[in-house]
């Protein structure tokens, strides 16, 4: 259905994309298992921010980057002052054969616009101009994006499709009714709660429960009086909101069986809403939100089972055997206490080890190029004082030692560093 090439074919690239500073380049990691994509800025060589327009740069830029071997790919950031939109179809083609499934299919072929198949070769993106509905914005493989998020970009166009980035309101309206929102139930409910589309998450049961109905069993509880506080928006009684939060997406894993995409919806409607719930906060490119209700089910135990017929378990004290307050003895929240604690260590120090890997690699590139610097030097060659400043200036900002690469070459090229 399309091209293969490996290369970035930045000649099909729309004037859409490539007139707005919104670039970041990204390099590949391996965590657990998992193939991760890092955002790096390449202005910099550092961790990029989906939230913070400091840390893109313009097209051109970070293409260069990417000649340079420095990182695997640049990525669009899609921002809320702008009009694109991002449709992911994940797992949808067989990258030796070339077919598409059905589904991925029809949404490439009513979108109508730039179209090209992701870095692993089993997906595609499809960027358009328009609104994103508001509701859901994934089920299954199909994502849909207009902030806070970047794309790889590879340039492997769909020759089928346009290449530049088209208005198709409609159309994107359609398919988020039909392929993502949920379907509208007999009483007018719209939100459907099927154990299979739960964003891969594992669900321990499977609750069929109203949003009213849920809410209420949660407050008629022994522990109702803390639901109620928290859902207000209440945070009395926590070191931070970060532990409420959490406190919340606990209570809520245990009533919604562990489904993600229900305490989502939930939470959501709470009065601890706050922007914070969509920034990205982690290196995988999760948002503090995902990762907060990701860690609430992963720490639950217990999930409340309508199908046992016995009421008692709604009115007696729920078992949340992760949150930070106090469910049966002292020593629970405590030992809950420390163990979120040491996850978000965890991941503060997973940042940290990608921005200082980024540095690393700066820093030899730019040692790299005082050394040839050097050999220019020792052959009688005299290198152009504004390329000698910029390198020296570049290499001081990472702090080198005095014994460094930084300071043999002021030695040796004297005035023309300072």
């Amino acid at each position: 259905m399309m091209d293969s090439a490996q290369t970035i074919d930045d000649t099909v690239i729309s004037d859409d994309l490539r007139q707005r500073d919104q670039w970041v380049c990204w390099k590949k990691k391996h965590r657990d298992g998992k193939a991760t994509k890092i955002p790096v800025n390449p202005e910099t060589g550092v961790f990029a921010s989906s939230t913070d327009a400091d840390t893109w740069t313009d097209f051109e830029t970070a293409l260069n980057y990417v000649t340079t071997g420095a990182a695997d790919g640049v990525g669009f950031v899609f921002a809320e002052d702008d009009p694109i939109v991002g449709v992911d179809l994940d797992d949808c083609r067989n990258p030796e054969s070339g077919d598409v499934d059905d589904t991925a299919l029809d949404i490439i072929e009513r979108l109508d616009s730039y179209t090209e198949i992701s870095p692993s070769r089993t997906g595609y993106h499809v960027l358009i101009k328009g609104e994103l509905p508001e509701g859901r914005n994934r089920r299954g493989n199909i994502e849909l994006y207009d902030k806070a998020r970047f794309f790889t970009v590879t340039g492997n166009h769909v020759k089928e499709t346009p290449t530049r980035v088209t208005r198709r309101q409609d159309a994107l309206v359609a398919i988020h009714r039909e392929y993502v929102q949920d379907i509208e139930s007999a009483d007018g409910d719209d939100y459907s709660r099927d154990a299979n589309n739960r964003d891969g998450v594992g669900t321990a049961v499977d609750v069929d429960l109203e949003n009213d109905e849920l809410l209420q069993k949660a407050k008629n509880a022994s522990n109702g009086a803390k639901f109620e506080r928290l859902w207000n928006g209440n945070t009395a009684g926590y070191d931070s909101q970060s532990e409420a939060d959490m406190a919340l997406c606990c209570l809520l894993a245990f009533w919604t069986g562990g489904d993600a995409t229900w305490m989502d919806q939930l939470f959501r409607q709470s009065g601890l809403l706050r922007e914070k719930w969509d920034e990205i906060h982690y290196a995988d490119d999760s948002t503090y939100g995902e990762k907060t209700i990701e860690r609430a089910i992963a720490t639950t135990s217990e999930f409340y089972d309508p199908d046992t017929g016995d009421e008692s378990s709604v009115t007696t004290d729920a078992p949340v055997t992760s949150g930070f307050e106090t469910t049966h003895d002292g020593s629970t929240r405590n030992q809950a206490y420390l163990t979120e604690k040491n996850r978000l260590l965890t991941d503060r120090i997973i940042e940290l080890e990608a921005e200082l890997e980024a540095k690393d690699d700066r820093i030899e590139t730019l040692e790299a190029e005082l050394e040839c610097l050097e050999s220019e030097h020792a052959d009688g060659q005299s290198p152009p004082a504004t390329t000698t400043q910029t390198a020296a200036s570049s290499l001081s900002e990472t702090n080198q030692p005095p014994n460094s690469i930084w300071e043999r070459t002021k030695t040796l090229l004297g005035d023309n560093t300072e």
